[in-house]
C-alpha cells in the first residue's frame, strides 16, 4: 500500500508545474468574465445550471432527471447538452429513435426517459438557447447539463455537485488532480449538492463536511444518494432481474468512477466482477468478444451482466450481438434522494427561483 501511496505524490508533484500554468490560464479567463471583457449573456427564460468543479463522476445526469421529474408536471423544459463525444456537429434536437453515436448518451437516455421534453445538444450554448426558444417558443425552463465552466451563460440559478468521497475541497488541478478550476470557483454556486453519499450517512459527518466546504452565506448545502431499483433487461424493459442475492454479476461500465455503484451491487450479490472502460467510450466487437468471454468464465449458475443507463445507451449499438448471444444484460436504473428529509427544501429553492424569475 505504501509504494502506491508515494507514487502518487511523486506524479502529483511531478505534474504540478503543469497543474499552475493550467491554473493560471483558468484564473485569466475568469477574470475577463468579470472585468467584462467577455459577457455572461442572460435570458429572458430561466435558466438552471447542473455543474461540478471536477471531471466527471459527480452524478450530473441523476440530478438533472431529478429537476425534470420534480417540474416536469407544471413546465415546458428543455435541456442543453454539449454532447459529449457524439460524431456529429452543431445544435440538434434529441429524439428517441437516434443513437448515441448521434447525439452522445446523456442527451439520449434524457430522450428517452423522458420524450415529452425537449433535449438538445450544441457545442456553443449562448448560441442554442436562442435556436432552442426559435424552434419552442413555448419553453419555460432550460435546464444546462455540465455547464458550470461555461461562462458564456449567466444561469439564473448554479448548482454544483461534489462527490462524498472526493469532495473538491482536497482535489487538485489538472493534471495533478480532478479539478477543472480552482477550488475557489464554488462561490459562483447558489446551490452545493454533496452527491453519491452513503445510504446511511450521519448528521455528524455531513456537518464535518460543510464545515470542510464553508458555505458562504447565500449559499445551501445539501447531501443526496442514489435509490437503486431492480434492473431491467436491455432488449425488452417488461423483464426485472430479482435482486435476491443468488446471482453472480459481471458489471460491464465506461463512466467515470464505479466505486459507488460497486459497493451497491457487492450488496446484493455472492460476487460481483467488473469489466471497465474510460468514460464514455464506444464499446467494439472486441469489447463484446471479451465482455462474452469474461460472463462464460464466471462462475455459479444463476448470474448476468449489469450495465448503467448511460452505458447501456452505447451497448444498445450491439443489440443484435446481445441478442445473438443471448447475453443476460440487465440495466440498473436509479433516482436521486435527499438525506435528512431535505428533499422539500431544496425544492422549495427552486421553485422559489422560479417564481421570482424576472425576464
Amino acid at each position: 500500500m505504501l509504494f502506491p501511496l508515494v507514487q502518487s505524490i511523486l506524479a502529483k508533484a511531478l505534474l504540478s508545474p503543469i497543474s499552475l500554468l493550467y491554473g493560471l490560464g483558468v484564473s485569466f479567463r475568469n477574470w475577463t468574465y468579470r472585468r467584462g471583457l467577455q459577457k455572461s449573456i442572460s435570458f429572458s427564460v430561466p435558466v438552471i445550471s447542473v455543474g461540478n468543479l471536477s471531471v466527471g463522476g459527480a452524478g450530473k445526469t441523476p440530478h438533472i432527471e431529478y429537476l425534470i421529474r420534480g417540474l416536469d408536471p407544471y413546465l415546458n423544459i428543455a435541456t442543453l447538452s454539449r454532447g459529449y463525444r457524439r460524431k456529429t456537429r452543431g445544435f440538434l434536437r434529441v429524439r428517441p429513435g437516434m443513437n448515441a453515436e448521434e447525439v452522445g448518451d446523456e442527451p439520449l437516455q434524457y430522450a428517452r426517459k423522458f420524450p415529452e421534453v425537449v433535449v438538445t445538444v450544441a457545442e456553443e450554448r449562448a448560441f442554442a438557447i436562442p435556436e432552442i426558444m426559435g424552434q419552442r417558443p413555448d419553453t419555460q425552463l432550460i435546464l444546462l447539463d455540465d455547464a458550470f465552466q461555461h461562462r458564456s451563460v449567466k444561469p439564473g440559478l448554479n448548482i454544483l455537485l461534489t462527490e462524498f468521497s472526493k469532495p473538491f475541497t482536497r482535489d487538485f488541478l489538472l493534471p495533478s488532480g480532478r479539478l477543472r478550476e480552482w477550488r475557489s470557483g464554488y462561490e459562483r454556486a447558489d446551490i452545493i449538492i454533496v452527491s453519491k453519499c452513503p445510504p446511511t450517512l450521519d448528521r455528524a459527518t455531513a456537518d464535518a463536511l460543510r464545515d470542510e466546504i464553508a458555505p458562504l452565506p447565500h449559499q445551501r448545502v445539501f447531501f443526496s444518494y442514489y435509490d437503486y431499483a431492480a434492473p431491467y433487461y436491455l432488449l425488452d424493459h417488461r423483464y426485472r432481474l430479482k435482486m435476491d442475492g443468488n446471482v453472480n454479476m459481471l458489471l460491464i461500465s465506461a463512466i467515470a468512477g464505479t466505486d459507488y455503484l460497486l459497493q451497491h451491487l457487492r450488496g446484493q450479490s455472492p460476487l460481483v466482477q467488473s469489466l471497465e472502460f474510460e468514460d464514455h467510450h464506444y464499446f467494439d466487437r472486441g469489447d463484446l468478444g471479451t465482455l462474452l468471454l469474461r460472463f462464460r468464465e464466471l462462475p455459479g449458475e444463476h448470474k448476468a451482466i449489469i450495465t448503467t443507463e448511460k452505458d447501456a445507451m452505447r451497448l444498445e449499438l450491439h443489440k443484435a450481438f446481445i441478442a445473438q448471444e443471448r447475453l443476460p444484460v440487465f440495466v440498473l436504473p436509479l433516482a436521486v434522494r435527499f438525506h435528512f428529509g431535505e428533499g422539500p427544501e431544496f425544492d422549495v429553492l427552486v421553485r422559489d427561483f422560479l417564481l421570482e424569475f424576472k425576464a
